[in-house]
Order: C-alpha cells, then structure tokens, then sequence
C-alpha cells in the first residue's frame, strides 16, 4: 500500500504542530519548511480543521495550532479519515466480484487489516 502525498503532508503538518506547541505556526513556515506547496498545504489544513485535529486562528497574527494532545490523536484513525482504503475496484462501490469463487478481496483485506493494526493504538505522541 501506497501512501498518498496528502495523508503524508497531514502526518507532517501535526508532526510539526506538535513540536512547535505553545505558539501558532502559520502555512507559509511549514510549506517552507517542508518545500511543499502552500495551496495543497490549505487543503489539508481544511481537512485536519473540520476533523478537529488542528486549530485555525485567523487575523493579522493569525496561523495554526495543534487542537488536541498528540497522544490523543491515534494514527490508525488518521489514516482510515485521510486515505481511500479501497485497495481494489470492487472495494469502492461495494460489488461481489465477477469472478467466481474469487479470494483476492478477503486477501486484500487481511492485508490492509494488518497494515492498520500496526498504526491502531499508536499516537502522534508515538512519531514525535
């Protein structure tokens, strides 16, 4: 399994809010940080803001805070809200597979079970 670009770009924006506590960071500072870019950095931003994960504070002195403890933010959780975890067609819109007697999809989610159960229970704290 792949990770995207934009679950990646989330761990790192709560890595860096989580060292930065106590002060607001704002977009520019971790797109510069990270050399990415500021407009796919605001999506994320929204993403990780309605999911409660992170704070925005607007005006003049106005950036990012970390809403939460990172011990409160469970990694497995994370990935199951920024990643599509459908791994095979027949996983995203929930179909029997065509093929008869096909094993593949119980396989394939043996396996990503596996995958997420390493993240499930581990914290922002556990990555810091």
């Amino acid at each position: 399994m792949k990770i995207t670009q934009f679950t990646d770009f989330s761990l790192r924006l709560l890595m860096y809010l989580s060292r930065h506590r106590g002060r607001v960071v704002t977009v520019r500072e971790v797109a510069e940080y990270y050399d990415i870019s500021g407009e796919h950095l605001k999506k994320i931003v929204r993403s990780l803001a309605d999911l409660g994960h992170i704070q925005t504070v607007r005006g003049k002195h106005g950036g990012l805070l970390l809403a939460r403890e990172p011990a409160e933010i469970d990694m497995g959780a994370l990935f199951r809200q920024q990643e599509n975890l459908a791994l095979l067609p027949c996983h995203e819109n929930c179909d029997p597979c065509p093929l008869t007697d096909c094993r593949l999809r119980g396989l394939v989610d043996q396996a990503l079970g596996a995958f997420l159960a390493v993240f499930d229970g581990k914290s922002l704290a556990d990555i810091i």
